[in-house]
């Protein structure tokens, strides 16, 4: 979908969920349309129907800065909306070739983190993740992939968040709110969208899911847009049981990598069972730590041993001796 139809179908959505009564509109008679006309929104903008309409379409307009706030106010847009009515419709930036540290994955595998950021993930207690644009799992500690999935063993096309969510039915029966998670993974795909319009694997990424489920596809077309910061999720792991954590988002040096880190509270049973998960996790390493040393030793025994040749001078050294 091109920028023009992005911001067409973006104000339009943004309009139908507006009701009269939210805004001060006295409704008389039958009306034929969900939400607010395009008169009306106008008129709360302050600007001409015309205009409006112009901009709907996707029109060659320049809106100036004081427009688009008024437009935002007009339709109750919060901060992340807002600043994503501002990218569709300023120009986009050129495509640019990626930084050798950008926040996503490329054909050659994930975009590297800090060595000190690798040292800040395997020293913190509960599960903890870097996250980068289009949703990639660029780097996951131990108790991450005993929560959620080993993303580090996977194939690099699927160490991808949105991916996991829609595409692998695991998913389903680990996230108690699976529908909300999902929506969450759907609305900061739009978000990179209206950011990076010319990135191309994120386009290839929204084609694939498109195809794959439909549950992507109608909420990709509610247009919601939302940026990643903290929240609660429940989840329902298969070994350990049921657990609450909360989560904090934080940005690292480059503007598309997160830093994500999850805790519980002191004294719960969620506390309880990310302690049982910790005892797990460390269990599974030492038995795949067993399993790589059992392998390696079976390796060395089996293979075949090169007999030693003396050289002619060791021979002349040994039979002078004699």
């Amino acid at each position: 979908m091109t920028r023009k139809a992005e911001l067409r179908e973006f104000l339009r959505v943004r309009r139908a969920r507006l009701r009269p009564e939210d805004v001060g509109i006295q409704i008389t008679g039958q009306r034929r349309v969900p939400g607010l006309r395009r008169e009306e929104i106008a008129s709360l903008a302050g600007m001409s129907v015309d205009y409006y309409v112009r901009l709907e379409q996707g029109r060659d307009l320049t809106p100036s800065p004081s427009v688009l706030d008024a437009l935002a106010r007009a339709l109750r847009l919060d901060d992340i909306e807002r600043e994503h009515l501002y990218s569709l419709v300023r120009p986009a930036a050129p495509p640019t070739r990626a930084r050798p540290d950008a926040g996503g994955s490329g054909a050659d595998g994930p975009a590297p983190i800090r060595p000190g950021v690798r040292l800040l993930l395997d020293g913190i207690p509960t599960p903890a993740f870097v996250i980068g644009r289009r949703l990639d799992i660029l780097a996951t500690n131990r108790m991450a992939r005993a929560l959620l999935a080993d993303f580090d063993a996977r194939p690099v096309r699927y160490r991808n968040h949105a991916r996991w969510i829609f595409l692998d039915p695991a998913t389903r029966d680990l996230y108690v709110d699976w529908p909300v998670v999902a929506r969450e993974n759907v609305a900061i795909l739009r978000r990179d969208a209206g950011r990076y319009p010319h990135d191309t694997e994120l386009q290839a990424l929204i084609g694939e899911l498109s195809v794959a489920s439909l549950e992507f596809r109608t909420w990709w077309a509610e247009h919601d847009v939302l940026a990643r910061s903290y929240g609660t999720k429940r989840y329902r792991h298969p070994v350990v049981g049921p657990m609450t954590v909360h989560y904090e988002a934080s940005a690292l040096g480059d503007e598309d990598q997160q830093l994500y880190v999850y805790s519980v509270e002191p004294g719960t049973p969620s506390a309880d069972t990310m302690a049982l998960l910790g005892s797990w996790a460390a269990t599974e390493d030492r038995d795949t730590s067993r399993d790589h040393a059992d392998k390696t030793r079976s390796a060395t025994a089996s293979a075949p041993r090169e007999q030693p040749q003396a050289s002619a001078t060791s021979s002349c050294s040994y039979r002078s001796r004699r």
